[in-house]
């Protein structure tokens, strides 16, 4: 088996570090590992409905999640039961570690949200990150975390109608690389 050519039954265990502890673990699906960026794929694992303001993960809700060994962020596209878009949550984190089945990341605080149709492009818990005290006890991770978040922030407004190619087909969708009829494209390849 190649590196990008998963078990159609290989599931991982996602397990995000906050502040030294474990905040949360989920089964995931394997989609693809590319020997840089693990892709996996899961539902909602929060309890309940999660309600931002601006946006409700809830039961149901679908994440394809987007890991890298080398950089600095996950990004998370997050559908409906229905197939339809929401948007990306994407999580300022140091690059992920793959331990066997359990794929491990440590969440940095800063987060950035955008909208399906891109018009919402959002920093999220910058106070979190403030407060965490990772500037004093580790002024390098800090400085990457900030590079990481203000790289996605400015990539996600710019593309326009870009299509992120490595995306699960969308609900009637015949690739990646083909978007469904009602599916805006606007977060950007990375």
């Amino acid at each position: 088996m190649s590196a990008n050519s998963p078990d159609p039954t290989a599931l991982l265990e996602v397990v995000l570090i906050k502040a030294g502890r474990t905040k949360i673990r989920y089964p995931a699906e394997l989609v693809e590992d590319t020997g840089t960026r693990i892709t996996v794929r899961a539902p909602w694992a929060g309890e309940g409905v999660r309600d931002f303001g601006f946006v409700r993960f809830e039961p149901g809700d679908i994440f394809t999640e987007h890991y890298w060994r080398d950089r600095w962020y996950a990004i998370k596209e997050v559908r409906t039961s229905e197939g339809t878009l929401k948007g990306w949550y994407c999580d300022i984190t140091r690059p992920a570690q793959l331990n066997g089945t359990e794929l491990i990341v440590e969440d940095l605080d800063l987060d950035l949200w955008v909208s399906a149709d891109g018009k919402d492009v959002r920093r999220l818990d910058e106070d979190e990150f403030e407060e965490s005290g990772l500037r004093e006890r580790d002024p390098e991770a800090a400085s990457a975390a900030w590079a990481a978040l203000m790289e996605l922030e400015q990539l996600a407004p710019t593309r326009g109608a870009g299509l992120n190619p490595f995306a699960a087909p969308p609900r009637g969708a015949t690739s990646p690389h083909t978007p469904a009829a009602d599916t805006p494209h606007h977060f950007p390849p990375l």
